[in-house]
């Protein structure tokens, strides 16, 4: 059991980087859920307009992600090396991509954000008004496309300063934006304090402003400090990035970028599909999804401690203590999940009451969340995995692990499931949410192997 438990230094290093994430993560996801509550209360027909342009949105968020952890391969390995010219040199590409991103997906959501939107109200209407739902959608997500930019310079930055190892700036950026978001949605989607009731145009007012609200903290606080963070002094004096950097960092990167792209779409995809059964399916699926992301704030944090912790010492050249450092950080992910998953299972029946929603609602959510709690511990192994194989640089190996399989696995899964069966929703949604069980079984024979362990910094220099 030495090779799976660590030592006390081992989780007091693997508590200060986690704690301030989990910390933000959770605030965040428990915020979320009180704006689905907020949201909710307006009707079925509000909650499902807000849950698919937020789907729709996905997208993009993903696609920023997925090319900003190309680069921030390079950063935390940099990082571990000492090079700050060259984590300032990964900054400025950051720079480059996540604007290029926000512009383009601006054009694209204009142009066809209400065709996206109408694609997932095709199915019953279970009462409810799809037109209004389009409507409310539509506006909703045009609103939200002031908030893009934001979006994607906070990510490059606090990215950037957890590459470094400092974790809590960005825990504080981001809980002044989650009480902003908080306050405006009470203020602005009810009306109260003398302003108007907006609805979800209001919820959607509030999400943008938090966003500019998190973007000025982070960025003042990092230039301020530009003596703890050397590699943003003279970030831009100067944009330039050495061409050979620039296409290796391409040739790491764009298959994660491709990746979070096809992995957005397919889980668009399958929510389209499960939309065919009806807007009770949509409302249900979407207050799931919110009390999911609750309860999954340690998993996603895990992913950073892997990426964070392992890349450093690759980029140290510790290959064997980075080995170490991720099978002990996947076991204690396990532990963690298992006492989750049944946590989850026990709060299945308070969450729905929540929300004003029909009480089939509330049963589908219920059953939902039941099978959301059964399937975390599979879902928590495939997300850790997935940023071990990522922190050696291996992402066109990410890339088939994660998109590929999604789309040749779990989408013809649930499109078959939806389109020629009679299946209800739930044992649709199991079948989906457990197909993953064959990608735990490649994602042990893949860390079995240790081929992703390898310094990228190093590499054709």
């Amino acid at each position: 059991m030495r090779k799976f438990i660590g030592n006390k230094a081992f989780y007091k290093s693997v508590l200060t980087l986690l704690i301030p994430i989990i910390i933000q993560q959770f605030i965040s996801s428990f915020v979320s859920l009180l704006d689905n509550v907020m949201v909710g209360s307006l009707g079925k027909e509000s909650i499902s307009a807000a849950s698919i342009a937020n789907q729709v949105m996905m997208v993009f968020n993903l696609a920023i992600f997925g090319g900003l952890s190309g680069v921030s391969i390079f950063g935390a390995q940099y990082y571990g090396k000492g090079d700050m010219t060259g984590m300032r040199y990964t900054f400025r590409v950051k720079m480059f991509f996540g604007l290029f991103c926000s512009l383009a997906a601006i054009v694209i959501y204009l142009v066809l954000g209400e065709r996206f939107i109408d694609s997932f109200l095709q199915g019953e209407s279970n009462g409810g008004d799809p037109v209004r739902a389009l409507r409310e959608g539509t506006d909703y997500l045009r609103i939200m496309l002031w908030g893009l930019p934001p979006f994607a310079l906070v990510q490059i930055y606090a990215g950037t300063l957890r590459e470094s190892g400092e974790t809590l700036a960005p825990m504080r950026a981001g809980i002044a934006a989650i009480l902003t978001n908080l306050g405006l949605n009470w203020v602005l989607i009810f009306g109260n304090l003398g302003a108007p009731a907006l609805g979800v145009q209001g919820a959607a007012i509030a999400t943008v402003i938090s966003r500019y609200v998190e973007l000025a903290i982070v960025v003042v606080h990092a230039h301020r400090n530009e003596d703890k963070y050397p590699f943003l002094a003279g970030a831009y004096k100067s944009f330039h990035v050495p061409g050979k950097l620039v296409a290796r960092i391409a040739r790491t990167a764009t298959p994660l970028l491709i990746n979070e792209i096809l992995w957005s779409l397919g889980m668009t995809l399958i929510n389209q599909f499960y939309s065919s059964r009806g807007m009770n399916a949509v409302a249900a699926l979407n207050i799931a999804g919110t009390a999911w992301n609750l309860f999954c704030v340690i998993m996603f944090a895990m992913g950073s401690a892997v990426s964070i912790m392992v890349g450093q010492r690759l980029g140290a050249g510790e290959m064997a203590e980075a080995r170490d450092v991720d099978r002990k950080l996947i076991f204690l992910t396990e532990v963690i999940h298992v006492i989750i998953g049944l946590i989850m299972i026990l709060a299945s029946p308070l969450v729905p009451q929540m929300y004003n929603v029909d009480p089939e609602v509330r049963d589908l959510t219920r059953r939902m969340l039941i099978v959301a709690g059964l399937s975390l511990p599979l879902h928590s192994f495939a997300h850790v995995t997935y940023f071990t194989i990522r922190s050696g640089g291996r992402t066109v190996i990410t890339f088939l692990f994660d998109a590929v399989y999604t789309w040749a696995v779990t989408v013809m899964l649930a499109f078959c499931l939806t389109r020629f069966t009679q299946m209800e929703i739930i044992p649709i949604y199991f079948c989906v949410q457990f197909v993953d069980v064959v990608k735990l079984v490649i994602g042990l024979l893949m860390l079995r192997s240790d081929f992703w362990a390898r310094n990228v910094v190093n590499m054709e220099e």
